[in-house]
């Protein structure tokens, strides 16, 4: 059994792969202040609540954007769960090359992610990725990763309304009863997600000038059914997507299960 990890900078996310298909999932937080010991206590108890045992994983594959986190994760599956992971770095055979000026400075999951798409739904296509930030990854017919935007995610804006403004409250981010708000907290609403979705149309549209009429929308992340729901250019709503890709990167790199 393959347990996948993608830790990313608000959330870490972790799902169990039985051959190519994916069991249990979860979506934590990122909790910046943890100690190895306390991510491996997590790391096994969230496998016992699945009805699994440590032993039964039989290898871990990892991405990570948060470096000070990397180093922990890794030593509490070596202690936990006698196993070091793969972590998906230059090193790693992928499939994807990647065309960006300087390619280490890309994320790991948004090559992950490109591998995933790659292998699963085919190209051209775009990505877009409701993380911390909003992210958009070109992937060429040919599979070439070849660059993206990024913008500042939907939480980071709803945070910086709160934080910069006397009388602006905090919200959630769900749908308003109608675009225009009749208070602050629709009007917030409104503001957030309808403003999102028309970033969205918006710059699928110019991708889609570059990469071609064909070219397929993905979307992942933690609030990609909320925006989906209020737009058509998102044809394909893979919220675990990251984890497919690890997973194929695994056997790509030839290490048995």
């Amino acid at each position: 059994m393959l347990l996948t990890i993608d830790i990313g900078n608000t959330n870490i996310t972790l799902g169990l792969y039985k051959g190519k298909d994916l069991g249990s999932r979860w979506r934590l937080a990122t909790a910046y202040d943890h100690m190895p010991d306390e991510y491996g206590l997590q790391l096994i108890g969230l496998l016992e609540h699945a009805g699994f045992t440590p032993k039964e994983v039989t290898g871990i594959c990892m991405a990570s954007v948060v470096p000070p986190i990397t180093g922990k994760i890794i030593e509490a599956c070596r202690q936990y769960l006698n196993k070091d992971p793969l972590v998906v770095d230059a090193g790693v055979k992928t499939g994807v090359r990647v065309r960006y000026e300087e390619p280490r400075a890309v994320g790991a999951d948004r090559i992950v992610d490109a591998v995933a798409v790659l292998n699963l739904y085919g190209t051209p296509a775009c990505v877009v990725d409701f993380g911390t930030a909003t992210t958009f990854d070109a992937i060429a017919e040919n599979g070439d990763y070849l660059g993206g935007a990024i913008a500042p995610g939907i939480g980071i804006a709803a945070d910086a309304l709160f934080q910069r403004t006397a009388k602006l409250p905090r919200v959630d981010l769900q749908k308003p009863p109608s675009v225009i708000g009749r208070n602050t907290v629709h009007s917030m609403q409104s503001g957030l997600l309808y403003g999102y979705v028309g970033l969205v149309e918006g710059m699928v549209a110019r991708f889609k000038q570059e990469l071609g009429p064909k070219m397929k929308v993905i979307a992942t992340g933690g609030l990609a059914d909320v925006v989906a729901n209020e737009t058509k250019v998102l044809q394909i709503i893979a919220p675990w997507l990251t984890l497919d890709g690890l997973q194929i990167i695994w056997d790509m790199n030839h290490i048995d299960d």
